[in-house]
């Protein structure tokens, strides 16, 4: 009886495991009440009005992971709204993960809006349309974050693949963990046709729910390393064996395809298609 008690402490100290509650794993940390956990941890809502959003972050920080949420977004004219869903470090040499979804009119599709920055260097933005409607039910959308790659997934479908270049001298995510932030906040001066559509605080307040969190991640832990997967309370560096599957995960042929079918069909800005942004030229991993 002791022994099992001591390993559900360690696993629960080393991993975010599928059954985790937002109470237990997240801190609404701004809003004044608008950000709302129920249904006994296994549901978080986000509010927004004219007076403030709301947001929340992982109490937890990953060096490393697969993370998976479910969210369910603002319906109707939700113009001038961004819901934000990201991994980010602190500081003026941070690094980010980012899924942004802006709002549009009613009956006019979201925009998803993904960004990697490595050490404060962001621009490197790419646009979709979603092949749904992102309102009326719960969708997954999961980063997948080891050190050869960071691929964004919508319901498990890749949709953009930044890869490890660093032998090219570009710079990647490695070295800062990163907290989960989500927050719902007003961005009316550019979020929806470049800010030419702005909020309409007549249908407010506006709502942002999400379930379904699961982390499979190298948590880092209050001395600074991480422990990886259900490592049973053993410190250890980041591929050393007790990462799951996703440690080493790369596209195979077929889902590289199934990528290729969504940017075909889906992808609606591409910052390597938009030479006048860059004076220098694109970046140099647009060429690789």
């Amino acid at each position: 009886m002791a022994v099992s008690s001591v390993l559900a402490i360690l696993l629960d100290a080393s991993c975010a495991l599928a059954s985790a509650t937002f109470d237990k794993e997240f801190d609404i940390t701004w809003g004044d009440g608008r950000g709302k956990i129920m249904n006994n941890g296994q549901l978080l809502t986000l509010g927004l009005d004219k007076v403030s959003g709301s947001g929340f972050q992982s109490k937890h920080e990953y060096l490393y992971g697969k993370i998976d949420m479910q969210l369910k977004l603002v319906p109707g004219n939700s113009a001038g709204t961004v819901t934000a869903y990201y991994l980010s470090s602190q500081g003026p040499t941070h690094d980010e993960i980012d899924f942004e979804f802006l709002g549009n009119v009613t009956g006019e599709p979201y925009t998803l809006h993904t960004n990697v920055f490595t050490q404060g260097q962001g621009q490197r933005e790419q646009q979709f349309r979603l092949w749904f409607d992102p309102t009326n039910d719960f969708h997954t959308y999961s980063i997948l974050w080891n050190p050869k790659h960071i691929i964004f997934m919508v319901d498990d479908m890749p949709i953009r693949d930044f890869r490890n270049l660093e032998g090219k001298g570009i710079a990647f995510p490695k070295n800062q963990p990163m907290r989960l932030y989500s927050s719902l906040w007003n961005a009316d001066d550019w979020a929806t046709q470049g800010g030419r559509v702005k909020t309409d605080w007549s249908h407010a307040p506006f709502s942002a729910s999400y379930r379904g969190f699961k982390a499979d991640a190298c948590v880092v832990t209050a001395a600074g390393r991480p422990r990886c997967g259900a490592s049973v309370g053993t410190e250890v560096a980041p591929g050393t064996g007790a990462a799951g599957e996703w440690y080493n995960q790369e596209l195979d042929l077929t889902r590289q395809q199934r990528m290729r079918w969504v940017q075909s069909n889906y992808m609606i800005y591409n910052y390597c298609t938009d030479p006048k942004r860059f004076a220098q030229g694109v970046p140099a991993e647009c060429s690789m």
